[in-house]
């Protein structure tokens, strides 16, 4: 009995092993339990939904919103010039920097005129002296037509010093009409510039030989007035049609990194026909640039204004929000909660969205703070 007792006395009693949550965790889910009065079967994000969510909101307003059209434009030279010699001949100067504005008629470039020079001289000297012998040809011919009229001369004889004198008066006009073109071939040895605009890179130095109407000299454009380029959907052509129809059709470019300070122009010009192989139609609008903003080659956003839409119901652009079964906004009530309701949206206009169906002026709806909320949600407005 003895030795029973002892080893009984020996054996101790196995440790419950600890658990990793504490014992309070699970008092302060029961009290959340007791307080909510939910039965156990809700889960914790139905609990964690009677939270107040911080949410930012706007006000849904009523006004007059542009109906516009947008899209991406390049931005075009007014007219563009290749600058090609029209006589052959070697670069003596030019008189312009790359980069440089010119006007219509300013000297470019000059070419070796010697050649020229020398041909005219030449057709000078020949004008001269046909006209030197159709003086003599003249006097003959009226000392016949007396010598005709007195029966002294034959008709045959009179008629030759006639017609000889007529064809040196022929010649005499062929000398005069290569002397004209000599002067027109030795003025296109100054190239001068055809428009106002401004000039590119220099592609031909001085000293180089050119080739009539083949080699680029330099390349001029007008950047003063300036087009834009762009194309909008075949669904829109009608409409631009009749209001254009009704008057001109403001259109606004506006530069990256220049958001605030949009250039206004007018729309001149719709193409006479579709493109098939992406069903829109190419638009141009003018722009006169007197501020220079707009560079040949540029790239633009393009917003092509046209009417205007009276009491449109307008909420700010990110209080739409896109789900499962399409776009809704979370509209907040009078007890604080939020409501998701299915909406409409129509056009975005400089961040303000045109809501066509499911709001009324007046309500508001949240802007920031939609991913914590959930329909029922409470909510608690921050101050803006």
């Amino acid at each position: 009995m003895r030795s029973f007792a002892i080893a009984h006395s020996a054996i101790k009693p196995l440790a419950r092993p600890r658990s990793n949550v504490p014992a309070h965790l699970g008092l302060i889910l029961l009290g959340l339990f007791l307080l909510s009065g939910c039965s156990p079967r809700e889960t914790v994000s139905q609990i964690i939904r009677q939270e107040a969510v911080p949410v930012t909101v706007a006000m849904v307003v009523q006004k007059t919103v542009p109906v516009e059209v947008r899209a991406i434009g390049n931005v075009e030279a007014y007219s563009a010039v290749s600058v090609k010699p029209q006589q052959a001949g070697e670069v003596e100067r030019a008189f312009f920097k790359e980069g440089q504005d010119v006007k219509t008629g300013d000297l470019l470039f000059t070419l070796d005129s010697r050649p020229y020079q020398a041909t005219l001289q030449q057709l000078e000297a020949n004008l001269a002296r046909d006209q030197a012998q159709l003086e003599n040809a003249r006097a003959q011919a009226e000392r016949y037509a007396r010598l005709f009229q007195e029966g002294i001369v034959s008709k045959e004889q009179y008629d030759s010093f006639r017609t000889g004198a007529d064809a040196l008066a022929a010649t005499v006009r062929a000398d005069q009409a290569a002397i004209e073109k000599a002067k027109v071939d030795l003025d296109y040895c100054s190239i001068r510039s055809p428009i106002d605009g401004r000039t590119g890179s220099l592609l031909i130095h001085p000293g180089n030989i050119v080739k009539a109407n083949e080699t680029i000299l330099v390349v001029i454009n007008q950047v003063t007035p300036i087009y834009v380029s762009f194309s909008v959907p075949e669904q829109n052509l009608a409409e631009i049609k009749r209001r254009m129809a009704a008057g001109s059709l403001a259109v606004m470019a506006i530069i990256p990194d220049a958001e605030q300070r949009p250039v206004e122009g007018t729309l001149t010009f719709v193409d006479n026909a579709v493109d098939s192989t992406t069903g829109t139609i190419r638009l141009k609008a003018t722009f006169t640039n007197a501020e220079r903003g707009l560079w040949p080659g540029q790239f633009v956003n393009v917003v092509l204004k046209l009417t205007s839409r009276p009491n449109a119901v307008v909420v700010p652009s990110q209080a739409v929000q896109t789900g499962q079964a399409g776009q809704y906004v979370f509209v907040i009530k009078p007890n604080l909660t939020a409501e998701s309701r299915p909406v409409v949206p129509g056009a975005t206009v400089s961040g303000e969205t045109v809501i066509e169906k499911g709001l009324q002026p007046g309500e508001k709806v949240v802007t920031d703070g939609q991913l914590r909320l959930a329909p029922g949600s409470k909510v608690e407005v921050k101050k803006q």
